[in-house]
């Protein structure tokens, strides 16, 4: 992916030396042609076109700050109610995530979301330690982890 990065910013800083025109417009039109061209030559090219990983990139914020909405209206409505039940609680969510930066991206995730606090990692990296301030259902939560944030994080990592 870096280098892919480095060869379209070569290419556009080339076609504004090209087109004698040393504007952020050139610049634009250089990079875009740059893309167009390492589209092309990608199946030259030993790693996966870069922008489909930074699509990814973005689909995993949108899905963050989506989560930190639904997440902050879930607890300002439990905070509100008049006779508030909730059950707090600890559980170990297994994780499939191998990169010592996978699992503090899904730790940090998950304690930046209103209502979850990551505790700890187990030694062997297999799981993560969470409090949660409603538990309804430990393995319908697990199974909403796994298949929103560490699905997301696969994704972009692998």
């Amino acid at each position: 992916m870096p280098f892919q990065i480095v060869m379209n910013l070569i290419i556009a800083i080339m076609w504004m030396f090209l087109s004698e025109s040393y504007t952020l417009p050139s610049f634009i039109t250089g990079y875009l042609i740059g893309i167009f061209l390492l589209l092309l030559l990608n199946r030259f090219i030993p790693d996966t076109f870069y922008l489909r990983r930074f699509y990814k990139i973005l689909a995993l914020v949108y899905l963050f700050i989506k989560e930190l909405i639904t997440s902050n209206i879930d607890i300002v409505k439990l905070v509100y109610q008049r006779k508030p039940e909730f059950e707090p609680g600890i559980f170990a969510l297994p994780t499939d995530l191998k990169s010592n930066w996978e699992i503090t991206l899904l730790a940090n995730l998950i304690s930046l979301t209103p209502g979850t606090l990551s505790v700890a990692v187990s030694q062997d990296n297999t799981h993560l330690y969470i409090h949660a301030m409603n538990i309804d259902d430990i393995d319908e939560t697990i199974n909403y982890i796994k298949s929103t944030f560490e699905n997301a994080i696969m994704e972009v990592t692998r």
